[in-house]
């Protein structure tokens, strides 16, 4: 790795760890916590795959038992993609972020073949209540905040096969957020966390 052996007191969690996100101290209090995540679309509404992009990025920050902060749009559209379905992607991320109680706050546009959006997200974490996913114990007991499933219903809409609710519950799982699930870990005392 050309980063190897890159190491700040500061930095809990780094490329090292191979976690969800970075995590760097601030203070004795507080955390910086931060990530990058964008995709192509998965589904063909823009607005549903603005905010299944934004709840995806934001997801992992809440693997790291943080709270959302801040967000940078992070896309690529091609030149003749309609405006109207840009702005519909980026008010589908935007109503996401503002859900988990942050702002976007800018981003970056640049111009692609094939439409990919998501996030760059700024979250605040204690930096003694950190989750990472090697915490994980032997004998652990496996909590699941989705049901599984989700990326074979896509598959299967973009093959034009997949039945309309299916469609539909699957875009209402992937746009919601883990904000709930992991408050709910941390009161039962989940030690290990990380977003699949």
């Amino acid at each position: 790795n050309v980063l190897a052996g890159t190491h700040l007191p500061n930095l809990l969690v780094g490329l090292d760890a191979r976690d969800d996100a970075t995590v760097y101290r601030l203070n004795d209090e507080q955390a910086a916590v931060l990530t990058v995540d964008f995709f192509a679309p998965l589904v063909d509404d823009p607005y549903s795959y603005g905010a299944i992009a934004a709840a995806n990025a934001m997801s992992d920050i809440y693997a790291m038992g943080g709270e959302v902060l801040l967000a940078l749009n992070v896309a690529a559209f091609p030149e003749d993609l309609s405006q109207d379905i840009v702005a519909d992607i980026l008010r589908g991320g935007a109503d996401k972020v503002f859900e988990a109680g942050g702002i976007i706050a800018g981003g970056h546009t640049m111009i692609d073949k094939e439409p990919k959006y998501g996030l760059c997200v700024l979250g605040l974490v204690h930096p003694e209540r950190v989750f990472t996913k090697n915490g994980s114990r032997p004998g652990d007991a496996l909590y699941l905040s989705k049901k599984l499933g989700t990326g074979i219903v896509t598959t299967a809409a973009m093959m034009d096969i997949a039945a309309p609710r299916h469609l539909k519950a699957a875009i209402a799982s992937m746009a919601r957020l883990n904000r709930r699930p992991s408050h709910i870990v941390r009161e039962v005392g989940a030690h290990a966390l990380t977003d699949v």
